[in-house]
């Protein structure tokens, strides 16, 4: 089962660094502004947008096995449609890497079939919620 409660919620949040999938160069998008929020607070923010060369400052990869530094959370900013493939990926990696230890499904994205199979993998979950927002209320 996805976390819920605020002790679960503080180990995904300890995680760093992190993968943001679907991380925006459009100012105003929450993409593009929550992981710059998740940068202003100390986060090693990685991003990947097979459409960007660099976001953040950083150069971005394009896809979660194009990253070549370790990563401890990937944060996603996808449709709940391409989640599966994400999780596919996130297991991927875990199997050969064994660097992934969570992902994080923003606000409005969901699918409860792929966050159980990354949980199978040893990968700690949530969904539906903004990681700013809990950043914001559990670690102020």
């Amino acid at each position: 089962m996805p976390v819920t409660d605020d002790d679960g919620l503080r180990e995904l949040l300890s995680m760093d660094p992190v993968a943001v999938v679907g991380c925006s160069t459009t100012p105003g998008k929450a993409a593009h502004d929550i992981p710059r929020y998740l940068q202003d607070h100390g986060y090693t923010v990685i991003p990947v947008n097979p459409y960007a060369d660099e976001v953040l400052g950083r150069p971005a990869a394009d896809t979660l096995a194009d990253v070549d530094e370790d990563v401890e959370l990937v944060d996603v900013f996808r449709p709940s449609d391409e989640v599966g493939g994400i999780v596919d990926d996130v297991v991927a990696r875990r199997e050969e890497r064994g660097d992934v230890r969570g992902v994080w499904l923003q606000r409005g994205i969901t699918d409860d079939d792929a966050l159980a199979r990354a949980e199978d993998a040893g990968v700690v979950t949530t969904q539906d919620r903004c990681m700013k927002v809990e950043h914001r209320r559990l670690r102020g």
